[in-house]
Formats: C-alpha cells, structure tokens, sequence
C-alpha cells in the first residue's frame, strides 16, 4: 500500500535529544500534531510542558499503534535495531520509518529487509547541520531505501530541513553520511593547523576569520568554529564521542573494502586521544587541542 501523506496522517516522533527535540517541535508547528517518545520518560516529561499541544507516549509499542510515520533520532546501529524491532509488529501496514540516526549502511539493509517482511518502509536518512541546523529548521537530509517512500515523506523532512536528496537503494543515505563525516574530518585537521599557524604567527583569530572565510579557504567550519577554537572554547556543537562514532562505522567499511583513507584515519586517532584525555563532551573543534603539549 502506497503512503500518501496529508494532513490527517499521524506522526511519531522518537528520541528528544538536543537535535530531535527541535526537529519535533518543527512537525507540532508545520503540521499541528506529533506524537512524541523518549527513552528517558524525564525528556518526554520536559518536552510536553514545553509543547503542550503534542502527545506523549511511554510506551513505544503505543506509539507506534497511533501513527502513520515515525521519526527516529537516537543514538547508534544498536538503538536503532531495538527501537524498530519493539516497534514494528504494532506499526500498520505501509507505515514509514524514517531514521535520522547515523548509523552503518549494513545496519540500515537489515532494518529495511527486517520492515519490507512486515510491509512497513525503512528509510535511511542521516542528518547534517547539527544543533543549529535542528533549531534553525535547516538541516540536510541524505536518504536511502524506496524511491516512492522517500518522495512520500519528503513533506514531513521539509519540516526541519532546507534540503532533501535521495541517493539510491538501502544504505545509500548512510553512505553519503561517511563521505560528510570524511568531509568534515578533513577540514577539521587543516582548521586546527591553520588557526594553530595563525597564533605562532601572532595573527588575530578573528581577523584570520573574517579575511580568509570570503576567499577560496571559506567553509562553515572555518566561519564558525575559527575564532572559537582559537579560544579554546568547546563547550558546544557536536561532540567528539559522536564524531568517534561516525568514524569508527567509516573506519570499519573503509577495513572492509580496502579504502584507504588516510587523513581519516590520522583524525580518527586525534580524536581517540583526545577522548581518553577527558575531552570527549567538547565540540569537534577540539582537535585543535593536539596542539596544546
């Protein structure tokens, strides 16, 4: 059965951390009504006082009985398979599970295999724009799974993302996620070298920033995480346990097919450090702090 959206079709949404809440407070707003759970009932219990209008549910298998699509935001491959394999046998039949956790290619295959047995669609669709992007309502959406279900739920993605593509079969999503991670990683390191250079140098940080972002060196990275990293100031964004994540799913595909990746690695291995270290709730622009010996 093919899912049409519209106004009456009911939504869930599942994981209110620092991004999913603000996703979810974007669908109460474009559509009228979510249907919200968490993990930790305290979440759920702020997140309503905040939104009154919703509905909360402690009780996964509730929730899914009372919607059409659900959203999951959560936390890596294995909370995905529980929350989608509680979920699934009181889903309806042509419901859509759209996942925004990054997670393994292999692990968005099983989910959609696991779905596709119970007539219930699995889309991979990784996220990037982080907190700001969640608040903001302008996050990028990388998806994979069904053609026809990702145009399908495109409607409720639009609700707190700016841009939205579909790269191809399960795990596709999840593919172009590594590549970003890759990306981000990349820049990350020359950042952190480039900023470490500017203060051997005597430079002013923010001039730095202000000159070189309108040039061939621009990046939201640099735009953004520049001045602050220079600061040393990490005490937001994205944090290293999480990039420790990502890279270690890029990491363990990259071993299994033979890709070199050998910046990747390097970073990886920074970050690794940089966590034993203490430093692992700090934002990404931490890596600067190889330096600081």
């Amino acid at each position: 059965m093919k899912f049409i959206f519209n106004q009456n079709s009911r939504v869930g949404f599942v994981g209110l951390g620092v991004m999913g809440s603000a996703m979810a407070g974007h669908i109460l707003r474009a559509h009228g009504h979510v249907s919200v759970y968490n993990r930790s009932a305290s979440k759920t219990e702020a997140w309503l006082v905040a939104h009154p209008q919703a509905s909360a549910y402690f009780d996964l298998p509730e929730l899914a009985r009372a919607v059409d699509v659900v959203v999951l935001c959560i936390g890596n491959d294995d909370d995905v398979r529980s929350t989608v394999r509680t979920m699934l046998p009181h889903l309806p039949t042509g419901a859509i599970i759209i996942d925004h956790t990054t997670t393994s290619p292999t692990l968005a295959q099983e989910m959609a295999a696991l779905c596709a047995a119970s007539g219930v669609v699995f889309l991979d669709c990784p996220v990037s724009g982080g907190q700001t992007g969640a608040v903001n309502g302008t996050l990028t959406v990388m998806a994979g799974g069904d053609a026809a279900a990702f145009e399908a739920a495109q409607t409720v993605m639009a609700m707190y993302s700016k841009h939205q593509r579909y790269f191809g079969a399960s795990g596709a999503g999840q593919g172009c996620k590594m590549v970003n991670q890759v990306l981000i990683a990349g820049v990350l390191q020359g950042l952190s070298e480039g900023m470490h250079l500017a203060q051997t140098l005597g430079l002013d940080a923010g001039a730095v920033v202000d000159t070189l972002q309108h040039g061939a060196a621009g990046s939201w990275q640099l735009a953004q995480r520049g001045v602050t990293m220079s600061a040393r100031e990490f005490d937001f964004g994205f944090a290293i346990d999480l990039m420790r994540k990502d890279l270690g799913i890029v990491g363990d595909y990259a071993a299994a097919h033979g890709v070199d990746l050998l910046l990747m690695q390097s970073v990886r291995q920074q970050y690794e450090d940089l966590s034993q270290a203490g430093f692992g709730r700090n934002d990404t622009s931490a890596l600067i702090r190889q330096f600081d010996v």
